[in-house]
């Protein structure tokens, strides 16, 4: 399929125009905190919708009308789960992370724990952040190949260097600024396109809810307490969990509290990013809904491929390709890729933040002067963008890139969320429960991840886990929790009073 001259030229425009406004901060002379921070100049409303763009990605711009048109409402339970977790934000972490005075998220961890634990959190979040600039930069790629064969490598290519570069010269401000401006073309394009689905209807508006009702495609899922399949209360446990790690220990949350002016700011923009998206995931969901609806009264007009069930995540791409207005389609596409670019530019910034803080800083070149830290800065900010690259080129011909995304995830950050809770709310805990903890956690989370693989066919396959994928990181940070705290209480405290 052919896009239209109008459309790519407005598509072209919007690259380049977010491009160079990113780079445009570089003309500012800037410290290495203000690069990381921003220096306090930056206002909650536009902190705030940064946090709702990182919230926001090309998976969530694809996945979502794709899990809607196929099935229902069920993923919309995770979004149900960002206020709660939005409040202990508000109360506790942010106060935390404004009074400790770095922008690093991990040096909390070693004040609790010591270096070993801010290394470990600070790797695990490098390889983190790599697994998914790739599998959002993959996945970007998908659909724009499927509708109009532009290649998959060159599409990574192009959008990694893109953002690379304003990210790398930028710095934070670029980072918020652009997520600012991306978040509003997001929000106004998907807007547009739910008007234009609503008003095709030959009925008008209301047949959507018609059509979709009768099919059941509001449903949020069975209520049974089933932790096997994608019920309600999985959904809600898995995105409470999801949450809380990021708003309590994710770089990229943290970096946004301390950039706030001050802590009655960093609430505000907490608050704004976090229950901006409750709607904003609703509208996406409400859209792919609209589209099993306008396909169910005009189903000649989507090829016979895109009925099959894996093709589903396709469906909105070829709507916005074929069914809204020349021009409008452009602008489509650029919010697709507004989704993917920002939060793989705030995963290239923090990401060099923490390399930064956590490693040179610390163990390369102790005291290294603001020139050095800024050349650091640059070149980690390259670095990281480019093995994204690297990454989402690797993605290229797996089966699911997104099954694969939650599995790697899962591997890498599930621990990070159990030491930060163990820290936080058990006073007393010691180092060695903690390290323990975090052993017994990783052990949980690789059988959780690769029992499925490893046993399947065995002797051994009685031993395979049976709880629903997504509550690897939910089992994963209870067990180093849970065997922290009791090692606290009943072995090493016990200990010291006895040696008393």
């Amino acid at each position: 399929m052919d896009l239209p001259i109008i459309d790519l030229i407005v598509f072209f425009v919007y690259m380049a125009a977010i491009v160079l406004f990113g780079i445009s901060f570089s003309f500012r002379k800037r410290t290495s905190l203000e690069y990381t921070t921003g220096g306090g100049r930056l206002p909650s409303w536009a902190i705030g919708m940064s946090i709702f763009a990182t919230f926001v990605s090309s998976i969530s711009f694809l996945a979502l009308p794709g899990n809607a048109y196929l099935s229902n409402w069920n993923g919309f339970v995770f979004s149900l789960s960002i206020p709660f977790a939005a409040w202990i934000a508000v109360n506790y972490f942010v106060p935390l992370y404004r009074n400790l005075k770095s922008e690093s998220a991990y040096y909390y961890l070693e004040t609790r724990f010591g270096s070993w634990a801010r290394i470990y959190a600070s790797i695990c979040y490098l390889l983190t952040q790599l697994a998914r600039m790739g599998a959002i930069m993959y996945l970007l790629a998908l659909p724009m190949n499927a509708l109009f064969g532009w290649s998959i490598p060159v599409i990574i290519i192009c959008t990694g260097i893109s953002v690379i570069v304003y990210a790398m010269l930028g710095g934070i401000e670029a980072v918020i600024w652009t997520d600012a401006i991306q978040g509003i073309i997001l929000i106004a394009g998907a807007l547009l396109c739910l008007f234009v689905i609503l008003f095709s209807m030959p009925n008008g508006p209301g047949e959507v809810i018609t059509i979709a009702a009768e099919a059941d495609k509001f449903s949020l899922g069975s209520f049974k307490f089933n932790f096997v399949e994608s019920t309600f209360w999985m959904i809600l446990i898995y995105g409470l969990f999801i949450n809380l790690q990021n708003f309590g220990i994710d770089q990229s949350y943290i970096q946004r509290y301390i950039s706030a002016k001050t802590e009655k700011e960093a609430v505000k923009s907490t608050w704004l990013g976090s229950l901006l998206y409750v709607p904003v995931s609703l509208l996406f969901f409400f859209i792919g809904t609209a589209l099993f609806s306008y396909y169910q009264v005009f189903p000649d007009l989507l090829p016979s491929e895109l009925h099959l069930a894996q093709n589903a995540d396709k469906v909105f791409p070829y709507f916005i390709v074929s069914g809204l207005p020349k021009g409008v389609t452009g602008i489509l596409i650029a919010s697709i890729f507004a989704a993917g670019m920002s939060t793989v530019s705030t995963s290239i910034n923090s990401s060099a933040t923490v390399f930064l803080s956590d490693h040179y800083r610390k163990y390369i070149h102790k005291n290294a002067t603001d020139k050095q830290s800024m050349r650091v800065l640059f070149i980690s900010s390259f670095i990281m963008g480019g093995l994204s690259i690297v990454v989402g080129l690797a993605f290229n011909g797996v089966t699911s890139a997104l099954e694969a995304w939650w599995a790697l995830s899962s591997i890498f950050s599930g621990g990070i969320l159990g030491l930060f809770l163990l820290g936080f709310v058990v006073r007393k805990t010691s180092s060695k429960a903690a390290a323990i903890g975090v052993l017994c956690g990783v052990i949980v989370i690789g059988w959780m991840s690769l029992s499925p693989i490893v046993l399947s066919g065995t002797d051994f396959e009685g031993f395979q886990n049976t709880l629903h994928t997504n509550l690897t990181i939910v089992m994963g940070t209870l067990t180093i929790f849970i065997v922290g705290f009791l090692l606290t209480y009943f072995i090493f405290n016990k200990k010291k009073s006895t040696e008393l």
